[in-house]
């Protein structure tokens, strides 16, 4: 991947001479009577002709940019239209299942639901919980892994109005707890898969529903009211005729849990028309079609497979084949035998599946420059590494990728669709007062925006890495800022006063770099946040954990890079100058309190952490030492296969800098 910074000599004459060229044509045509106009004219062609940049930028973006304006104003008519009349996202997928009531809605392995059973389901999930008691603005508590019904219980508890908080099905303890108590949910339905988790957790003050297969009805937890047999028995209850309700598109859905940039996880606000944007932003600006067979093999608690994958069916009509665990060996066997034409990844996703090793049939195909054994047009999500893009593609045969960029809760999005090798997105070069998504000057030690003698921020050049922000507006769906359901979190992503007195843009907390042809490329993540294995890792929750194992000892908590492996991998550092820290009983607590993702992979044990004048922790000098044995001198601890942290050997090193080590 090569940012066009600047063009080369050749590019330059080039398009001199088309400026010229057309000049004197538009001179000889129009303007040889016209002294007035032949002045103007020579004038804008010797402005052109000394920087030729934007003029170049303006036709090799031409087509682009025509092309991403036609597909984005039809889907701000689309959720315009759907604002006005107040549709819900409950109503929308009622009038797409009646039209196709008999085709498949989701496939789970050699499950089926179609569009007409899967309505039936959520008004029965409606109807049961009506009688329960639940009124509009409650919230539920969702901890269930991916199945069929999943879509199907929110969306039910959606049509009256109900909130369901989205629970990554990974916590644990503590984390759990939170994410249950700030959605203030007055229920809870947990999958039979999930429940002997709420047995390890203090009783709950909440009533406890349990979603059970037919063969697992009898392992009930105690207290819990079973909910399949509930609802197969239950009436339905069909949504009230009235659609035309002013501001039910803007009433909220669901939560959707972020770590943001610091802390637990944050309960981010899912309005339906911000459902209704990503959903359909995906579909319209990718160009989807509803006969389209979606392969989603991502966890229905995230936006990604819970939203923009799920929203193919809701909203589009689309089939979209699910998966409970993603599988790298049985990824292009599931597209093949379900027929799929579009599938969805992350950056990880990818590298496992390009880290699979050639089967023979498929290596032979390859040879042959055979079609590919799936029938795939398109790949979209997010994450996927250019280092890796072009071998990816090439290897198995993809049409398109679809890189989408956006956070949860944010409105700084972007999406690439011209397969552009490495790009996040776009924004037309002469566009971007209509789509007001910039990437202002900061600071890279601690992400904030610098300004000018007069207090306002300054804008990146091309190539200059910046902070990336988009410009909050109420008005429009595709830049209003809902926040999470801490309001005190909320007003901590905003930044005021940034080019003008009282304007407000959410801070993405990622650096970013554009090209002249308006491309954006991401960067590094600022803040106390790194990704790993998929997910947002919060650095203040696992220090808190860490730090209360080891006796409230210093504990920072960082991510490091690691050769040929996506994101970064969590390293602690713990002041331990006497090396009293038990590594055993520090596993057995981690492997507890942690999900997989959010557990380091290093631990160093030091005499002192260096601090700042400010005593400040130098997070930064650390993450830079990385677990780097010939710079180091102190201890550092490496998680095994079996959760035990033991010393880092220098045969681990040697395979974690080869990439040999199978992270």
């Amino acid at each position: 991947m090569e940012l066009l910074l600047e063009l080369n000599m050749k590019q330059k004459l080039a398009t001199r001479l088309c400026i010229l060229l057309v000049g004197s044509l538009i001179f000889a045509f129009i303007c040889w009577d016209s002294a007035p106009a032949s002045l103007t004219l020579g004038a804008l062609m010797a402005l052109m002709v000394r920087n030729p940049t934007n003029i170049y930028a303006l036709v090799m973006t031409c087509r682009r940019d025509l092309l991403a304006s036609q597909r984005f104003v039809a889907l701000n008519f689309y959720l315009l239209r759907k604002d006005r009349k107040g549709c819900t996202v409950a109503h929308c997928f009622e009038e797409v299942a009646l039209q196709q009531p008999t085709k498949d809605c989701f496939v789970l392995d050699e499950r089926r639901l179609s569009f007409g059973q899967a309505l039936l389901l959520s008004q029965k999930v409606a109807g049961y919980f009506q009688q329960r008691g639940l009124q509009r603005g409650d919230c539920v508590a969702l901890l269930m892994e991916t199945r069929l019904e999943y879509p199907c219980l929110w969306l039910g508890l959606s049509q009256l109005g109900v909130v369901t908080a989205l629970i990554n099905s990974h916590l644990r303890g503590d984390s759990l707890l939170h994410c249950i108590r700030v959605a203030k949910a007055s229920a809870l339905i947990v999958g039979v898969e999930l429940a002997d988790v709420l047995l390890s957790m203090p009783a709950l003050a909440l009533p406890v529903y349990q979603f059970s297969d037919v063969e697992d009805a009898e392992r009930l937890l105690p207290g819990a009211i079973e909910l399949s047999s509930a609802l197969a028995a239950q009436t339905p209850l069909p949504l009230p005729p009235n659609r035309s309700a002013a501001g039910a598109a803007r009433e909220k859905l669901l939560y959707v849990y972020t770590s943001g940039t610091t802390g637990l996880p944050k309960a981010a606000v899912i309005t339906n028309l911000r459902f209704l944007f990503m959903a359909a932003g995906t579909f319209y600006m990718l160009q989807l079609q509803r006969d389209d067979v979606v392969y989603n093999p991502l966890p229905l608690y995230h936006t990604a497979g819970g939203i923009v994958g799920v929203g193919n069916a809701l909203l589009n009509g689309s089939t979209v084949v699910l998966r409970k665990k993603f599988s790298a060996s049985n990824f292009w066997s599931d597209c093949s035998r379900h027929n799929c034409t579009v599938a969805q990844y992350i950056g990880e996703l990818c590298r496992y599946l390009l880290a699979t090793p050639y089967k023979t049939p498929q290596q032979k195909q390859l040879e042959q420059r055979r079609p590919p054994p799936h029938q795939l047009r398109l790949m979209y999500g997010n994450g996927l590494r250019p280092q890796i893009w072009t071998q990816f593609v090439t290897r198995f045969g993809i049409p398109q990728i679809g890189e989408v960029y956006g956070a949860t809760e944010g409105n700084s999005n972007l999406i690439n669709i011209t397969n552009r090798v490495g790009a996040i997105g776009f924004v037309p070069v002469f566009g971007r007062r209509l789509y007001p998504v910039q990437i202002l000057r900061c600071d890279e030690l601690t992400g904030e925006p610098l300004r000018d003698a007069k207090g306002h921020c300054m804008r990146c050049a091309p190539g200059e890495p910046g902070l990336l922000v988009g410009q909050v507006d109420a008005r429009r769906a595709v830049s209003a800022f809902h926040g999470y359901a801490d309001k005190a979190a909320s007003e901590q992503k905003l930044l005021r006063n940034v080019y003008t007195k009282d304007d407000c843009y959410f801070n993405s907390g990622d650096m970013v770099v554009s090209d002249i042809l308006g491309f954006f490329y991401f960067k590094d993540r600022t803040g106390d946040t790194f990704r790993w294995r998929g997910e947002n890792v919060a650095t203040q929750e696992v220090e808190a954990i860490i730090t209360n194992c080891i006796g409230l000892n210093d504990c920072v908590v960082y991510g490091v890079q690691i050769p040929h492996v996506e994101g970064k991998a969590g390293m602690a550092a713990i002041v331990d100058p006497t090396r009293k820290v038990d590594m055993d009983y520090l596993s057995i607590v981690l492997r507890g309190s942690l999900p997989p993702y959010a557990r380091p992979l290093f631990i160093r044990l030091m005499d002192e952490i260096p601090r700042t004048a400010t005593f400040k922790l130098k997070k930064r000098e650390l993450a830079l030492e990385g677990y780097d044995l010939e710079r180091i001198k102190d201890a550092i601890y490496y998680l095994n296969r079996d959760g035990v942290y033991r010393q880092l050997s220098g045969e681990q090193y040697a395979a974690l800098q080869a990439g040999t080590a199978g992270l």
